[in-house]
């Protein structure tokens, strides 16, 4: 039988002693809902935020003004500081973030409906992806928090080349 994701994380950072910490936006929660789903997870997770507004992004997990009004909410940018926000908010050793349009609506021709970045920060640097889903609300949240696990995981095994500036259509 696979082993899912939240299971082969909580044993990494277990080992490892480590403290993992999420910042959420489209997911709203799922991906923290996803971890504490493991028992003993309380061990590694440090905790989460779910940070939908710009203010709750800006007053929660410290992501910048200016960012948001250069680069919106959707972008590299914000989720790598999602992510320094969270980690250091939370006094992590890693944390995730997710940022994207969920749909049906709020998508623009350069950010059409699906697309959805990921970020993670980390002792060692910080990585960010960008993805565009297919399916419907439900289904591009499930997707996000699966590429945000899938991202964390590859960390944690040593793999270094996170980043990812082309699109991944899924």
């Amino acid at each position: 039988m696979k082993e899912i994701l939240e299971i082969k994380i909580g044993k990494l950072l277990s080992l490892r002693g480590l403290k993992l910490a999420v910042a959420e936006s489209c997911t709203g929660g799922l991906i923290g809902h996803r971890i504490t789903n493991v028992p003993g997870s309380s061990e590694y997770f440090s905790g989460g935020v779910i940070a939908y507004a710009y203010e709750a992004k800006v007053n929660l997990l410290g992501v910048s003004w200016e960012t948001l009004q250069t680069y919106g909410a959707v972008s590299r940018e914000t989720v790598l500081e999602m992510a320094t926000g969270a980690r250091l908010s939370l006094e992590a050793d890693i944390a995730i973030s997710v940022s994207g349009i969920a749909g049906p609506g709020g998508g623009l021709p350069n950010k059409p409906v699906g697309t959805v970045w990921v970020g993670l920060a980390a002792p060692d640097g910080k990585w960010a992806r960008i993805f565009c889903f297919t399916g419907n609300r439900e289904q591009n949240k499930s997707a996000s928090s699966e590429a945000a696990l899938t991202m964390l995981l590859e960390y944690l095994q040593g793999k270094r080349e996170l980043d990812a500036d082309e699109r991944k259509q899924v």
